[in-house]
């Protein structure tokens, strides 16, 4: 059962009864309300209509065919196949495929779960917050009662638990690896073997889970070094030592205090490599690879790149440093190898590969410091900016194997990305603290767009911090210098004494602009 009546013309959209209720104080206004009724799964779920002040699918499904027309001068091949969509997870790279797939002219209905509530007023999805995703069978009964034909996993965690083998073998098409294949992301020491085995470029290492052993490895290596937790550590477990008590201390962090618990068991010494780092992403069905537009993010937390690393600080696509020679260097070198070495390992990966790269500086080459099996954050921002293809078709042919027959079309246009941080991030801060004036920010430009990382509503309807990276202000432009206007004249609308920003996003691709001017 697909959320839609074709009968009435608009978008019917369902959602628990809890989440009107604790989500969206006062978006009931734009809102019809129909009598709740109680499905299969004990979710209350009102049906609502939502209409454009609160942001209708309609909206954007007449944008998108009014696109598609324009595009082929009235001669429209409407979408044979209509899919309702989930996308798990509840940060900003979850608003982002929520976004791509409400534009998206065959999908005819988006859920989130969890959602934020962000995601949830800016019409882009429907969220579904009492849907518990490490529930397998909680999240296969959702899509079994709502029709749901296209799982789209966000976040690793749920992909390294197995949510993608549950759903596949209960028949439900899903954008995302088995656990076996998201192992990639899961463990360094497992992608680094299979790079040593099926010579993929990559630094030179070593494997330790004793601390003594570790530090003497170091004493021999020298500084400046890497020393990188096992397993998924939330984006933190990586530290770039440049002095040999820096990576002391982060062997002693991991392996002896066991600051990141199971995922610090073991630890990665890697040499440091000197470069220009990039994010390269392809599509892949488990056999064919198909590479996505280039992007290159900002990992440090101060301006001129200082200070910890993060998730992420700001991203713009394309990155000039990935040309067209160096993207087929890195698909014949790294990512097919990849996807043939996981096949022949019984492990077919099906979703995105998200390869961080080093293009080094000595030699120009690329070496793969560490691979994601889904979207990076804030990547993903800019990446679905850009899209204009239907991102669920896409998807889908990805899950049937189906990718050689996929082209994909982007924008010409340049998208950057700034990140609004809660003060303190990446180490303590607090939550709770309002957020005003994100509707004026996002009218500065058509251009403009927010992306709702980590928000909630607190009892007086306004929008609260929840969490360390906060909201992605993301704007297009004819050019990086345009780009990157529109996008800090919209942060300098947000009010929010207590969050901040990085003032150098897109720096590099100001210097390369520079340098080929002259």
């Amino acid at each position: 059962m697909a959320c839609a009546s074709p009968s009435i013309g608009v978008s019917i959209k369902c959602a628990p009864k809890a989440f009107w209720k604790s989500s969206v104080p006062g978006a009931l206004k734009s809102v019809a309300s129909f009598p709740v009724s109680r499905t299969l799964d004990g979710l209350y779920s009102p049906i609502i209509v939502k209409n454009h002040a609160c942001g209708s699918n309609t909206a954007f499904k007449s944008r998108g065919l009014n696109r598609a027309l324009s595009s082929t001068n009235g001669s429209l091949k409407v979408p044979e196949e209509r899919v309702t969509v989930l996308v798990i997870g509840g940060g900003g790279r979850e608003h982002a495929l929520c976004y791509a797939l409400e534009r998206s002219p065959s999908c005819d209905a988006v859920f989130c779960a969890p959602g934020n509530s962000g995601i949830a007023q800016s019409g882009d999805a429907t969220c579904i917050p009492d849907l518990d995703i490490t529930n397998s069978e909680a999240v296969i009964s959702f899509c079994s009662n709502w029709g749901v034909g296209l799982v789209v996993v966000g976040p690793e965690a749920p992909l390294v638990a197995g949510l993608a083998n549950d759903l596949v073998k209960a028949g439900i098409p899903t954008f995302g690896p088995s656990s076996e294949a998201a192992a990639l992301e899961g463990s360094k020491d497992f992608m680094k073997k299979l790079c040593v085995k099926y010579n993929i470029p990559t630094a030179k290492y070593q494997t330790f889970t004793n601390p003594s052993d570790a530090k003497q490895y170091v004493k021999d290596q020298g500084a400046p070094i890497v020393v990188k937790a096992d397993g998924l550590a939330a984006g933190k477990g990586v530290v770039v030592a440049m002095t040999l008590d820096e990576a002391f201390e982060a062997i002693d962090t991991m392996l002896v205090e066991g600051s990141f618990g199971s995922a610090g068991k073991r630890v990665i010494i890697e040499e440091f490599l000197e470069g220009e780092e990039a994010s390269f992403f392809a599509l892949v069905d488990g056999e064919t690879a198909l590479p996505l537009e280039s992007a290159q993010d900002h990992k440090r937390v101060g301006d001129g790149d200082v200070g910890p690393n993060t998730g992420g600080m700001g991203a713009y696509s394309p990155a000039p440093i990935v040309t067209e020679e160096l993207k087929k260097k890195v698909m014949e070198s790294i990512i097919l190898p990849t996807v043939k070495g996981m096949a022949a390992e019984g492990c077919k990966f099906v979703g995105v590969l998200y390869a961080g790269l080093m293009i080094e500086k000595k030699s120009g080459l690329p070496k793969l410091i560490e691979y994601n099996v889904r979207f990076g954050d804030p990547e993903c921002q800019v990446l679905m900016m850009r899209l204009e293809s239907d991102l669920a078709q896409v998807l889908l042919a990805a899950c049937r194997g189906e990718l050689g027959k996929v082209s994909l079309t982007w924008s010409p246009e340049l998208a950057t990305v700034v990140v609004m941080a809660s003060e303190g991030y990446p180490g303590a801060y607090k939550k709770g603290t309002v957020i005003k004036n994100l509707d004026e920010a996002e009218q500065v430009s058509p251009s403009i767009k927010i992306f709702h990382a980590g928000t909630t509503f607190d009892t007086d309807g306004n929008f609260v911090a929840a969490g360390g990276r906060v909201l992605g202000v993301t704007a297009k432009g004819r050019d990086i210098e345009e780009a990157r206007t529109k996008a800090y004249d919209a942060l300098r609308v947000v009010d929010w004494p207590e969050g901040f920003y990085r003032h150098d996003i897109g720096w590099r691709a100001l210097k390369h602009r520079h340098m080929a001017a002259h």
